[in-house]
């Protein structure tokens, strides 16, 4: 077994300094100097369509391979099951799927489609295709967009798509377990980003006693180790775009997590987005989930994230 994990960021390489970057409304990559031509920069790449414009600067390789992750445990009847096969250093396919004891897919249960549909319009015949499809296209676990309707399927396909793409990096072809809905292990779990991305990268430390998360301390930090809650410059500059600023929505998405996973059944999925910062918000939740899984296992190995980035 490996030291360290290594896991994919979500900067992909069709975003260039987009995603755990600077992004729009959610500028989250910025130096002081430049957070509103970075953040022009994102809108235009935000807009591309492939990634074959954007240089990778920093962030590990995939090996070919084919890489699998399950769920142990049935909730409701069903529990997830991932392919995603490597070629040529590309995902080239995707198969995720929730499957019943007998091996069924949830796509076929006609009354669960219908049921499904008629509450929160979609189901899983049609989201979980469109999942496989994005993750392909994106070539990243954080270029797949939440399925309106399907917010929590969206959410664990974002992080069960990371956690191939770390055994991808690592050309890991043993099969992930999911100890999923296990009691969380007493202990204090660590993530964090190898490489800077416009100066920015993530730390990420969650503490769980008496089995309930308790303290969350997600935050971007510079080479200097200081926060960008302190950038004055970038918290002005995006306050003025966005609406909100790090200072604001950092200390809110920690507050969050603790609160949702209080709750009976609670999960980062729970999380409430932040306007203005959603795709911070979709990459906390990301990342804690990872946090959450590792807490199920009681592994307290800090998380090494090889995020991609791009210029």
């Amino acid at each position: 077994m490996m030291n360290k994990r290594f896991v994919t960021g979500f900067a992909v390489l069709a975003f260039s300094a987009l995603v755990l970057g600077a992004c729009g409304a959610d500028d989250n990559g910025s130096s002081n100097s430049s957070s509103s031509s970075e953040a022009s920069t994102a809108q235009t790449s935000e807009s591309a369509t492939t990634e074959s414009s954007a240089k990778v600067v920093a962030g590990g390789e995939l090996k070919d391979g084919t890489y699998k992750l399950e769920e142990k445990n049935y909730s409701n009847g069903y529990r997830a099951v991932f392919e995603m096969v490597v070629k040529d250093g590309k995902i080239t396919e995707s198969k995720y799927d929730n499957i019943n004891e007998k091996g069924d897919s949830k796509t076929k249960d006609a009354e669960y489609n219908k049921n499904m549909d008629a509450k929160a319009g979609t189901s899983p015949e049609k989201f979980i295709p469109e999942l496989n499809e994005q993750f392909v296209k994106a070539q990243s676990a954080g270029g797949v967009e939440v399925v309106t309707g399907a917010t929590h399927s969206s959410e664990s396909f974002q992080n069960y798509a990371q956690q191939l793409i770390q055994a991808a990096q690592a050309g890991n072809t043993d099969t992930i377990e999911i100890d999923n809905g296990a009691d969380l292990k007493d202990g204090t779990y660590k993530l964090e980003e190898k490489n800077y991305s416009n100066g920015y990268r993530v730390q990420f430390e969650m503490t769980v006693a008496g089995g309930k998360v308790t303290d969350s301390k997600f935050d971007y930090i510079d080479k200097d180790g200081k926060s960008k809650q302190d950038d004055t410059e970038y918290n002005e500059n995006m306050k003025a775009k966005s609406g909100t600023e790090p200072k604001t929505y950092i200390p809110a998405l920690n507050d969050e997590l603790v609160k949702a996973m209080g709750e009976e059944d609670g999960s980062p999925a729970d999380v409430e987005v932040v306007t203005g910062a959603t795709h911070s918000s979709h990459s906390f939740i990301m990342y804690a989930e990872q946090l959450v899984n590792a807490a199920e296992k009681g592994d307290t190995q800090t998380i090494e994230v090889d995020n991609i980035v791009t210029k």
